[in-house]
């Protein structure tokens, strides 16, 4: 429970971030940031793979690049639900998500090396039963 709300905050200051670094992001106050931050969990956990899928082939035909654009068509998805997050511009639309992806990875394993019986990341768990016995 602990853990989900620090990957909620963790996404919601990143999101601040990414806000700050490209003019394309407006988020208006940091209640829309973690309403928007859950908006893009629940995007990237049900839309996102739907989306991955069906684009497969020209996936496959642009080695890989069309993912960044399925990234950045669930981050503005998202901004469709929340007010108060809005996003515009192909930078935006492009980047954005890259930067939120690499902000969002730094401030969880701050919260990982800070919290680390309430987090859970991959390998993480194992290495710390490891150390504890």
């Amino acid at each position: 429970m602990i853990g989900s709300l620090l990957t909620i905050l963790a996404t919601a200051l990143s999101l601040l971030v990414v806000d700050i670094v490209f003019p394309g992001v407006d988020l208006a106050n940091f209640p829309a940031a973690i309403i928007a931050a859950l908006a893009i969990g629940l995007v990237n956990g049900f839309i996102k793979p739907v989306i991955s899928t069906l684009s497969l082939p020209i996936n496959f035909l642009s080695l890989g690049a069309f993912s960044l654009v399925v990234n950045g068509l669930c981050f503005w998805l998202a901004s469709l639900f929340v007010p108060g997050f809005r996003v515009a511009g192909l930078l935006s639309f492009i980047l954005a998500p890259v930067l939120l992806s690499l902000v969002n990875t730094f401030i969880n394993n701050y919260f990982v090396e800070k919290y680390p019986g309430q987090m859970s990341v991959e390998g993480y768990s194992e290495q710390a039963k490891l150390e504890e016995q």
